[in-house]
């Protein structure tokens, strides 16, 4: 009755009906119940009920915790994750300005300065269970074209190093979404991070966003030469992997969704046969506020 989503009460009922059906059939068939007879099967119905509940009880508490553990497994996966791909990054920009080629004041110094604070707000809002828990609260309106590009400055890095172009196109400015802006930039770096592991070599990955005038689509295209099923399904559960390359721990897409879902939208997908996958986040796009000035971009 508990796999079957009844509840204690119901429990208790149920063995009222078989005391019911008992007395029931005693006189359909003309059988007399003592009272010791009686009193027999009420305490055994009462020992039964006691049993029950308690076994109820027990399996309910171990259902809850079950969940919980697994619950707290993901969230504490997603913060694993996050944490690699920012220390990734910043580990990318590093090792770009020793070489001594760029300096400290470019782009490859924001890179690394916007990855090291990425680590401090995600540690500091962790130690409070914000995230993972209690979905996204920082939620506020800004525009979707500056994330575009720090988060293509970021993956730039990693896909220079393993030879892949990467390209950014829009096709729309001052497009506004209502999000939380980090969590929605760490989905957006899963998206370039996966695509840059997984497309051939000497390849291209897009990354670009449309909009319309009700939702705004965030897309990164690569070249891996799409998936042999046609299905993303199974991708998109925690701790999945397909390729070979297992240097991640399979849940980029999982909390590529996660993300989504919490600011609002959805994870999207296309499959090309022979040629690459596209994958989106589809926001709803919310109208330009009234003082722009005091968004912060």
């Amino acid at each position: 009755m508990l796999r079957q989503g009844f509840t204690v009460s119901q429990v208790v009922h149920g063995y009222g009906d078989v005391c019911q059906a008992i007395t029931d059939l005693a006189l359909q068939t003309d059988t007399p119940i003592g009272t010791d007879d009686f009193r027999t099967l009420n305490r055994c119905l009462d020992d039964a009920i006691a049993a029950a509940v308690s076994e109820f009880g027990r399996e309910r508490r171990q259902t809850d915790v079950d969940d919980a553990s697994a619950s707290g497994s993901e969230r504490l996966g997603f913060f694993a994750h996050e944490l690699r791909n920012l220390t990734d990054t910043a580990i990318f920009a590093f090792e770009v300005l020793k070489t001594g080629d760029v300096g400290i004041g470019g782009n490859t110094g924001r890179v690394l300065h916007r990855s090291l604070m990425g680590l401090r707000t995600l540690i500091g809002r962790s130690l409070h269970e914000v995230r993972l828990t209690q979905g996204t609260i920082n939620r506020e309106p800004f525009t979707v074209s500056p994330l575009i590009d720090e988060v293509a400055h970021g993956a730039a890095l990693e896909a220079n190093a393993r030879g892949v172009t990467l390209v950014v196109r829009s096709t729309a400015h001052e497009v506004f979404v209502n999000a939380d802006r980090q969590v929605l930039g760490a989905a957006m770096t899963n998206l370039l991070q996966n695509a840059v592991k997984f497309t051939r070599p000497q390849t291209t990955v897009t990354l670009g966003f449309t909009a319309s005038a009700e939702r705004v689509l965030i897309e990164v295209e690569d070249e891996c030469g799409g998936l042999p099923d046609g299905d993303v399904t199974d991708l998109l559960r925690p701790f999945t992997q397909r390729s070979a390359d297992r240097s991640g721990v399979g849940l980029g897409l999982a909390f590529t969704q996660w993300a989504a879902e919490a600011n609002g939208g959805q994870l999207v997908s296309r499959n090309r046969p022979g040629k690459g996958c596209i994958f989106g986040i589809d926001l709803p796009r919310v109208s330009v506020p009234a003082d722009k000035a005091s968004i912060a971009t």
